[in-house]
Formats: structure tokens, C-alpha cells, sequence
């Protein structure tokens, strides 16, 4: 049985291998299909402590396809390539947030891979 290296675990999904390009749309896509909003959110320290993160402009409120988030993140890469880019899912009935998982990691030392297999 292989299991991951040893390092800091993030949010929702960092129990699993980094994710592609397209398993991050498809993230995305779900959480538009639930009715959820997404919003980007930065901050250039990911420690589970801190909760509150910096929000790239206002959640995306009439949002219909992945693609638009994507640019969005790739917008917040560009302007803060040294932080930590996650996206997060909010629900408009119960009013908090259901799902974040990190779309960034800077400085993992893959500057090709765009920090660990994150491209986005």
C-alpha cells in the first residue's frame, strides 16, 4: 500500500493527491450544480488556526461555469503568486460555508507544476 509523503494537510481535500486541472473544475462545477456560490479566498500563511482569509473581490454570485472561477483564480495567482489560493462554497439558506478546498500552493519547489500539481 502506497500512502502520501509526510506534510501539512489543508482543508477538504488534502487527504488526497494534488489535483488536476480537471478534477478542480469538476469541484467546481458541483458545488454550481448544488446551488452553492463560490468565492476565492487568499491568505499567505494556509496554518489550520487561522480562519479568516482574504477574500479576492465579492463571492460570484451568478456564476455558471467552472471556467469563470478559474479565471478568477488565475487573476489572484497572478496579483499574489507567494499565498496560498483556495476556493471556497458558500450556502445561501443555511448562510455559512459548506466546502474549501486550496486551488495554490506557493513555493512547493515545482515552479513548472505551478506549486505541486496545483495549476491553478
Amino acid at each position: 500500500m502506497k500512502t502520501l509523503p509526510k506534510e501539512r494537510r489543508y482543508e477538504t481535500f488534502s487527504y488526497l493527491p494534488p489535483l488536476t486541472d480537471a478534477q478542480i473544475a469538476r469541484q467546481i462545477q458541483y458545488t454550481i450544480d448544488q446551488g452553492y456560490f463560490p468565492c476565492i479566498e487568499f491568505n499567505e500563511d494556509a496554518a489550520a488556526e487561522i480562519y479568516y482569509w482574504t477574500m479576492w473581490k465579492l463571492p460570484m454570485f451568478n456564476c455558471t461555469s467552472p471556467q469563470e472561477v478559474l479565471n478568477e483564480v488565475q487573476q489572484c495567482r497572478s496579483e499574489f503568486p507567494s499565498s496560498y489560493i483556495r476556493v471556497v462554497a458558500f450556502d445561501n439558506v443555511k448562510q455559512c460555508q459548506v466546502m474549501s478546498f486550496i486551488v495554490h500552493k506557493p513555493n512547493s519547489g515545482n515552479s513548472g507544476n505551478y506549486g505541486g500539481g496545483y495549476r491553478y
